[in-house]
């Protein structure tokens, strides 16, 4: 009898220790704006959930546009707020000027090639349109500001809530967009 009461013991306070911990700001329902799937350009399903919690730069991008040296300031900045919990999204789109006629694989070797990319980088996507994807149809609707051309960038903050848009001409480290990013980091 006391075997098995021994044996109860340790069954319970096996089973107290191995539950899950109690849920966590990160575990917290997905915002409906990043409620949603993507490819990256390896074709490889990404939930845009795993970056809830994060201030987010979102930015549609482009391999043949005046603007691609962006590409460099977008890698400078995640690299520089990354651990403070930021990070860019990429998307890839020829929706202006036809400057983006390459397949996701190419988009992915001329990034990684020619800027050192390592901020997510999705497939090759529509931004504006009928067509445009989900997410950018919600940023556009909640900003009131639909892209007009590459590198027009999104920036939300940590609830998914979008805080301002950047037209393509302003850079990423221009202070406008690093002074947001720096205020809304420090927010908890």
């Amino acid at each position: 009898m006391l075997a098995r009461s021994i044996c109860a013991f340790i069954a319970v306070a096996l089973a107290a220790w191995a539950a899950p911990p109690p849920s966590s700001a990160a575990e917290s329902p997905c915002p409906s704006v990043l409620d949603h799937k993507f490819s990256n350009l390896i074709d490889e399903p990404v939930s845009l959930c795993q970056f809830r919690g994060k201030v987010l730069l979102i930015v549609n991008t482009a391999s043949e546009c005046g603007y691609t040296p962006q590409y460099d300031g977008l890698e400078k900045l995640y690299r520089r707020y990354r651990d403070k919990g930021f990070a860019v999204l990429g998307f890839p789109a020829n929706d202006f000027g036809g400057q983006e006629p390459e397949a996701n694989k190419e988009i992915a070797q001329f990034c990684q090639v020619n800027y050192g990319i390592t901020f997510p980088m999705f497939a090759k996507t529509s931004v504006v349109g009928a067509n445009a994807n989900p997410l950018y149809r919600a940023l556009a609707a909640l900003t009131g500001t639909p892209p007009r051309w590459n590198f027009h960038q999104y920036l939300l903050d940590r609830a998914a809530q979008p805080v301002a848009a950047f037209e393509s001409a302003v850079e990423p480290a221009d202070p406008r967009v690093t002074a947001q990013i720096e205020k809304l980091l420090a927010a908890r």
